[in-house]
């Protein structure tokens, strides 16, 4: 029946694409209920390829196939109330590390993502792969994040009904994704939200409130491998729940949210199961040039997965943010904050403030601070019984544009963490220096450098790193990064590439080396191998 169900979306979408593409060479298809507009067609292409080389002074051969190929296809077509779309990968193989090329059952090619949506002014209908989050994403988000390999969509039925901006509801039935095929639970939740300001009609300010269920259900018994029933787990069901807020007045915004669950686990190495719980608490203000932020989060056995028979960083069904500062240097990036599904205590402060000069419009300085830091919050997570810090980040940054032409910036960052995620005494600490300079010569030139010191008496200890960046505007960019190990490894880690882009498409090619490590994107990691390749980048939208 599911298999039925596929098939029908399948040649319900292709009907679809087939008869909008006739629309837009310029044939009016149906009058009536779409009326003569041709609608919207849009595309996109990325293709991601490496070619794998041995490399002795790395000490890394790379993978068995020297060769590793992700690529993605989506498009989209609307037309009145009417959306439809889908999305085609395909791995050739998997590129190296991404743990979708780890699956027994990985396929080559694959039909990742379809759906057909109606939406009218009251109602929305949806069909297929859904993407949505409850709340903050404590007991739900489904979302794709490509460079973490990381897609968990919900093969399924949603429904939605809005009544005046005021109240809103909906609902969803499926089953969720797990790599290259789908789960074998369930997905069942429903979203109630409620608009104070629509209904009293209050002017400036915003305050609405939410709440979530959400249900998944996968047999305890199929097979002989896993015994739940001796991780303290007995109910085939799990319940989740959750209440949120939202407020915003002249500059002040404020959220919250409480979340619940039932007895689970909270990953596959999970050693019993436990009930849930969860407090995010969020505070913003900005006045002029100034503005501040303040995030608070208490996590405990909040991880949820798709399956409990899955494994992997796709396994997932909630969203447990980072309160950690986002880096785009590479040596603030260098040992990235995991977040403890277990249970931690985290808390990140943020001050911005933007200075400009009076006399001169093209000079002005952006300033900021930021602090964050995260704790064990059960005992057992120790070794002796005591809470341990996870992780503390302190770092303050300088931004100046002395003119048109010439932008600086300095920044500093001391980071500590636990290597054992708090289970044993002591923890590493590493301090980093930024100078990031860009200078355009003219409307066409402009040449970027970095220059980046770690000290640190952990560890590999001390590192250094430079950028270098040129580019030909519109079109060019040719750019050159070093990356080396002062202390233990004495390793290079270099990469040099060109990127050309016109329109909305850019090719880059770019050869290096990786260094081993985790990549994460807000809180969600996945392991990196290292390995030397040539890289070949494809982005292209229509």
């Amino acid at each position: 029946m599911v298999s039925s169900a596929r098939n029908a979306l399948l040649i319900l979408t292709g009907l679809m694409f087939w008869t909008l593409s006739g629309a837009q060479t310029g044939k009016v298809v149906s009058k009536g209920l779409f009326g003569s507009d041709p609608g919207k067609f849009s595309a996109s292409l990325e293709s991601n390829s490496i070619a794998y080389i041995r490399d002795n002074g790395l000490g890394v051969t790379g993978p068995e196939d020297k060769f590793g190929s992700n690529n993605y296809l989506k498009m989209d077509y609307s037309r009145g109330h009417l959306s439809a779309g889908l999305q085609v990968e395909g791995y050739m193989p998997a590129l190296y590390g991404f743990e979708i090329g780890q699956q027994a059952d990985a396929k080559k090619f694959l039909l990742a993502a379809k759906y057909i949506r109606w939406t009218s002014e009251y109602f929305t209908f949806h069909v297929g792969d859904i993407y949505d989050q409850m709340g903050n994403g404590l007991i739900f988000r489904t979302y794709e994040d490509r460079n973490l390999g990381f897609n968990n969509s919900i093969e399924g039925f949603q429904a939605a009904v809005n009544i005046k901006d005021w109240f809103g509801i909906k609902g969803m039935y499926g089953r969720p994704r797990l790599y290259t095929s789908y789960a074998g639970s369930w997905v069942r939740g429903a979203t109630a939200t409620v608009s104070f300001n629509d209904i009293f009609g209050w002017d400036g300010i915003l305050f609405n409130i939410e709440g979530n269920f959400l249900n998944r259900y996968e047999s305890l018994d199929k097979d002989e491998l896993h015994d739940f029933h001796a991780l303290g787990l007995d109910n085939a069901n799990l319940n989740s729940y959750s209440a949120a807020l939202n407020f915003s007045w002249n500059g002040l915004s404020l959220k919250a949210e409480y979340a619940a669950k039932g007895k689970d686990l909270y990953s596959e190495t999970a050693t019993g199961a436990h009930i849930g719980a969860a407090i995010y608490a969020e505070a913003i203000y900005g006045i002029g040039g100034f503005s501040a932020s303040a995030h608070f989060r208490i996590l405990d056995h909040m991880g949820t997965m798709s399956s409990l028979y899955g494994k992997g960083t796709g396994n997932s069904l909630s969203y447990l943010p980072a309160l950690t500062r986002q880096y785009h240097y590479m040596l603030a990036n260098l040992n990235p904050y995991q977040v403890n599904g277990r249970g931690e205590c985290a808390v990140q402060l943020d001050l911005f403030y933007t200075l400009r000069s009076r006399s001169d419009r093209n000079k002005y300085w952006i300033f900021r601070a930021n602090a964050s830091s995260a704790f064990t919050i059960d005992r057992k997570q120790s070794d002796n019984g005591e809470r341990r810090l996870l992780w503390m980040d302190l770092n303050a940054d300088a931004e100046c544009h002395w003119n048109r032409q010439l932008r600086t910036t300095f920044l500093y960052s001391r980071q500590e963490w636990s290597p054992s995620h708090g289970y044993e005494e002591g923890t590493y600490a590493s301090n980093i220096f930024v100078a990031d300079a860009q200078y355009k010569f003219n409307k066409k030139y402009a040449l970027r450098g970095e220059l980046q010191y770690l000290y640190s008496k952990d560890y590999e200890r001390d590192w250094v790193a430079a950028l270098a960046e040129f580019t030909f505007a519109p079109q060019w960019s040719i750019y050159a990064t070093e990356m080396y190990n002062l202390g233990e490894t004495k390793k290079h880690y270099y990469t040099a590439g060109v990127s050309w882009s016109k329109g909305k498409t850019r090719v880059q090619l770019s050869y290096g080396r990786n260094r081993a490590g985790y990549l994460c994107s807000g809180g969600v990691c996945r392991y990196s191998p290292a390995y030397t390749g040539v890289n070949l980048l494809l982005t292209a939208a229509f």
